[in-house]
């Protein structure tokens, strides 16, 4: 069997979304394969699926031959047209600052002197640092060089297999470790899969079946496999030919006997000096130590650019063979935002440096301050700052940045995870897990927002022109009370365990809620038959789609709470779709149409005594949350990285006299 369909991955299958496709298809016992341009690959390989280099937008084809054929194409075509695919637990911001310095560097910190001068490099991780140099070049690595004889070549073989059983082993050790960030744990999910694909494992064994001693065959097999990463038209996919190497230099020094140098020893603040540094050693390495990285190879795509980020470690990769000169270097200054790398910089550069970095440090303990903060307005008037999450494992995330609560727990990755539908018991377990966590903080649950451009498995979608305006969100729901009143009974039994809120999706018309309340009723109903512990909730609804603001007073007598969704109300007030690159420039919420739409939303919601909220990208906006206050808005909900500036601006309006 096979289906094709647009990919809509964001950026495409690069290392961790083709490591969850990967995954997703091994699954199934059936053969599966993945087809771009007419050459097929199979799609249990991470190393082959990547190198297919499939791009978001482009057309597959997703082949399966076997008892599980139609449910493998149903998941794996279902992954491919989700935007977020693989991406749901990248730890993008900067630890520990949460992202506002990178956001506040432009206007609050100078630039370096146009005087100073120094190496250039890719300017891979935004920010600036100064420190002792810590120069990391661990010797190369060479094969024995020696032929093996017919009967050393079995053992050669379980040799080399021991040697990779061994390094997914550190792997997996590693992943276990609480320390790990998402992001960084990604990563490393990543290169484990490359250290067992079969593209390296089958071309190394070949190279031992013709004498090889094992060391020469990996070496070899990881610059085959390398190279082809580094011809690939993608600067994205030529970073992972770095991974490559890293694997294959991990699997060597199993072989050998040998531990790679440690950078156990970096003291506090020191810039490492590396030619080149595998992203598995530098996501376990002590990174809170790290004042700045700079390396030879990599580039801002590569995982050590993007470990840095994560991170807030300022990064100059990319130097090539400058990088001999800082080999000796005492100190070093880098501006990870142009790429600039000063060698034991002078007095007055040094002073520079060191007042960026300061000014850096000043804004971030800043914003820290706000993690606890319950912002007000000069009235007195509680400004709610929540976050928007999509999983258990971002809840962390959520509480260190002092999120006051959850503003729109997003319950399609519940579904999407599995390979069947999630049972009551395990959608009531996660949002009883959810509601505990933030007590007694309000969490807004939206109920089951998929449609036939996101499917799922174990749910039917017809074939549709377009997708954005059809069988989707509450409309899907009500049409099979078989899958939405199992999550609505969920509901109802994880709120007996904290502040549980449910909002409705994609509503056009009043009636949608009137029957969602039928069945709400029905489920209560038959909880309390059975005897089971239950508690209602508040019943609101997501401001998405042009009907819902213009019926807005209608539909503020019927719920609790609005929920403006400024990422698709953008899109249908402007008829733009904004997955569409060509017509991105219309999906601005500041334009006075959107803006008029969520103003009328915010009087209907403050007439009738209802909370409005606003849980869309802009809700996180400085520049436009004094402006959405004035309209009537008390809750924002937002990225865990936008938290703490939100609340200081919403202080600072408080300070103007806001009321």
């Amino acid at each position: 069997m096979e289906r094709s369909t647009i990919v809509r991955v964001h950026e495409g299958l690069h290392a961790r979304p083709a490591t969850r496709f990967v995954r997703l298809a091994k699954g199934f016992e059936s053969d599966v394969e993945l087809v771009k341009d007419g050459k097929a690959v199979s799609a249990k390989s991470s190393v082959k699926l990547m190198l297919l280099a499939v791009k978001e937008n482009q057309e597959v084809t997703v082949r399966a031959n076997g008892a599980d054929a139609i449910e493998a194409i149903e998941a794996l075509i279902g992954y491919l047209e989700n935007p977020k695919a693989g991406l749901d637990d990248e730890d993008s911001q900067p630890a520990g600052n949460t992202g506002q310095e990178a956001a506040a560097a432009p206007n609050s910190v100078p630039a370096v002197s146009g005087a100073i001068t120094g190496l250039r490099g890719v300017a891979a991780s935004e920010g600036v640092a100064i420190g002792p140099a810590f120069a990391h070049f661990p010797p190369d690595i060479a094969g024995q060089g020696r032929m093996l004889q017919a009967q050393e070549i079995a053992g050669e073989i379980d040799r080399f297999h021991a040697a990779v059983s061994a390094v997914q082993a550190r792997m997996d050790r590693s992943l276990a470790q609480d320390t790990l960030s998402a992001g960084d744990r990604g990563i490393i999910a990543a290169l484990r899969d490359i250290a067992a694909d079969d593209s390296l494992t089958s071309e190394a064994e070949g190279l031992i079946r013709g004498g090889n001693d094992a060391v020469s065959a990996v070496i070899t097999a990881a610059s085959t496999i390398a190279a082809d990463f580094s011809a690939v038209d993608d600067h994205y996919l030529n970073a992972r030919a770095d991974d490559v190497h890293a694997v294959g230099r991990q699997i060597c020094l199993v072989l050998l006997g040998q531990d790679d140098v440690s950078l156990e020893t970096i003291p506090e603040g020191a810039v490492l000096i590396a030619d080149d540094i595998g992203a598995w050693d530098l996501a376990r390495a002590p990174l809170k130590r790290f004042g700045g990285v700079v390396c030879g190879h990599g580039g801002a795509t590569s995982h050590i650019a993007i470990i840095a980020r994560s991170h807030g470690i300022p990064a100059v990769l990319g130097l090539g063979d400058q990088i001999n000169a800082l080999r000796t270097a005492r100190e070093v200054a880098l501006d990870g935002n142009s790429g600039r790398v000063i060698i034991d910089p002078d007095a007055a550069t040094r002073a520079e440096f060191a007042g960026r970095v300061e000014a850096a440090a000043k804004e971030r303990a800043g914003l820290t301050v706000f993690k606890t903060v319950t912002p007000k307005l000069a009235n007195g008037k509680v400004i709610e700052v929540a976050a928007n999450i999509g999983s258990l494992e971002e809840i962390e995330a959520a509480q260190e940045a002092g999120a006051m609560g959850v503003g729109l727990f997003r319950t399609e990755l519940l579904f999407m995870r599995h390979m069947h539908l999630p049972s009551e018991d395990m959608q009531a377990e996660t949002y009883a897990a959810l509601a505990k966590a933030f007590a007694p903080y309000p969490v807004i649950v939206r109920t089951l927002d998929i449609g036939g451009d996101k499917p799922i498995a174990g749910i039917e979608f017809p074939d549709e022109e377009n997708p954005f305006l059809g069988w989707r969100g509450i409309r899907m729901c009500l049409d099979r009370p078989d899958i939405f009143k199992r999550q609505l009974r969920a509901l109802l039994r994880a709120a007996v365990h904290g502040n549980i809120k449910v909002m409705l999706p994609m509503v056009a018309d009043i009636g949608e809620v009137r029957r969602t309340r039928v069945l709400v009723a029905e489920c209560a109903a038959e909880l309390k038959a059975d005897g089971v512990p239950h508690a209602a909730f508040d019943l609101g609804v997501m401001i998405e789609t042009p009907a819902a603001v213009l019926i807005a007073p209608a539909l503020a007598k019927e719920v609790a709470f609005f929920s403006i969704g400024t990422n698709d109300l953008t899109q249908y007030i402007m008829a733009a779709d904004r997955l569409n690159p060509t017509v991105a420039k219309l999906n601005d919420v500041t334009n006075p149409a959107v803006m008029s739409a969520i103003e009328m939303t915010a009087k209907a919601g403050v007439a009738a005594g209802i909370m409005v909220g606003m849980c869309g990208e802009a809700a996180g906006r400085p520049d436009l949350i004094a402006t959405f206050v004035k309209m009537g808005l008390t809750e924002f909900s937002m990225s865990p990285a936008s938290i703490q500036r939100a609340k200081k601006t919403i202080m600072a309006m408080a300070g103007e006299g806001a009321a």
